[in-house]
């Protein structure tokens, strides 16, 4: 099958790849001459484990190629993927801008029937109102010629590509059983389970799923919030809660609040939608509030310990919003190294792969450290933002070289029992602080 992709970020690129991957004819459309310039020598502009070994042996075997010419892309393609972002507008809603020009795009260049397929998260009834859109901008010549489909994706940053070559379910959205029956082709070579629905219920899959995650998160974080003030430990609280079956472990782990391309948006697009439409979602718009607030806990931690940071050597360690990804949008991170530095502090940051794109956002105004070891090295406290593997196995001796053994942990990355043993005056999310010295 001849296939078009639109957009080579997260989404465009990792589906393009994989459906060359499984035997598919796949070109990948950017307006980006840089960034396919990049692609075209194997080179991935993403940070996604395994994607560039995918893309250098797809390309190798004529499956995956990249172009900026769109006309020629879409002009011969059996399917159209969209994989273009949807980023959030100033009042929560979703931007649809990039959305509607490939559509035009696609518009101009077609000359035959071809299946358009929606794989960007939208509000629900965006692909009603873009088989409509194309129904005025096609022609009387050539009505007829785009079929939407609905196919929202549901990989993660940093397993994008187990996300989609193993997914436990691929949803599809059509309106005609010849759409369903393209799509189910498309995807037979993974083997995996297919859900076949309307297009308005596909999106409102996407959207329900993401929110109900998020929803999740901001509820065991408001547990955690509420053990620290009642003594109990949210660990032992969610392992208990975990054990149950309808629960489940998954996303049951407390911190600073969820970041990331997805969660934040989604959940502020479906409020907006929803508020639209006359009806609040309250359990969303709490997931909201309490995200928004839980971001700020370590900071509020530590200024019990540190009544002013002026001055004061700050390490921390980790900032992209979850590890495997150099991802820093909606990172809880950002917002607290801002504070940071609005209060005078020297700010030393350590990530494993996050720094280029941190200093993209702050430029000199932060000290990017090598290692763990030397933001620590005579600092007066630590922020953890993100729970890296080697964070989480590092030599806890090395915060002895600080100034003061002050960690604020909001991954909860240590057992307390380990924090004890090594010293540390130790705050972590929904459990007992141990220690605790006020800095002039």
């Amino acid at each position: 099958m001849k296939i078009a992709v639109a957009g080579t970020g997260y989404v465009g690129l990792v589906t393009g790849t994989c459906l060359a991957g499984v035997g598919h004819t796949v070109v990948c459309v950017d307006k980006n001459e840089a960034k396919i310039e990049k692609l075209r020598r194997g080179e991935s502009p993403i940070y996604e484990p395994g994607l560039e070994v995918e893309v250098k042996a797809t390309q190798k075997a004529g499956k995956l190629s990249f172009t900026i010419d769109y006309k020629k892309a879409y002009l011969d393609a059996d399917v159209i993927i969209v994989g273009v972002a949807t980023p959030e507008n100033a009042d929560g809603s979703a931007s649809l801008q990039a959305l509607y020009a490939v559509c035009g795009e696609i518009a101009e260049s077609i000359e035959k029937p071809t299946l358009v397929v929606i794989k960007s998260t939208v509000p629900i009834g965006t692909n009603d109102k873009l088989a409509s859109h194309f129904k005025r901008i096609l022609g009387e010549d050539r009505q007829g010629f785009v079929e939407i489909a609905s196919n929202p994706e549901f990989l993660s940053q940093g397993t994008a590509l187990r996300d989609t070559l193993h997914a436990e379910r691929i949803v599809i959205g059509t309106e005609s059983a010849a759409a369903t029956e393209t799509l189910t082709a498309m995807y037979a070579p993974f083997g995996q389970p297919i859900l076949t629905m309307n297009r308005r219920s596909a999106e409102m899959v996407k959207y329900a799923s993401n929110d109900f995650l998020a929803l999740k998160i901001s509820f065991v974080n408001d547990i955690a919030n509420l053990c620290e003030v009642v003594g109990a430990d949210i660990e032992e609280v969610t392992r208990g809660m975990g054990t149950d079956s309808r629960i489940g472990k998954q996303f049951l782990s407390p911190g600073i609040g969820y970041g990331g391309s997805c969660f934040p948006k989604d959940t502020k697009a479906l409020h907006w939608l929803s508020e639209e439409e006359g009806y609040t979602l309250r359990t969303v718009q709490a997931a909201i509030a309490v995200n928004e607030k839980q971001r700020f806990k370590l900071i509020q931690a530590a200024r019990k310990d540190i009544p002013q940071f002026t001055g004061k050597k700050i390490a921390v360690l980790g900032a992209t919003f979850k590890p495997g990804t150099d991802d820093l949008r909606e990172a809880p991170s950002i917002p607290n190294l801002q504070l940071l530095l609005n209060h005078g502090a020297d700010v030393h940051v350590y990530d494993p792969v996050g720094l280029p794109n941190l200093a993209n956002a702050f430029g000199d105004s932060l000290t990017y450290g090598d290692s763990i070891a030397n933001v620590l090295e005579n600092a007066d406290a630590c922020f953890i933002f993100t729970e890296w593997q080697e964070i989480k196995e590092m030599d806890l001796a090395l915060f002895q070289t600080m100034s003061e053994p002050l960690v604020y942990d909001g991954r909860n990355c240590f057992s307390l029992q380990a924090a004890r043993d090594a010293g540390l005056s130790y705050y972590s999310i929904g459990r007992a602080k141990i220690g605790g010295t006020v800095l002039a």
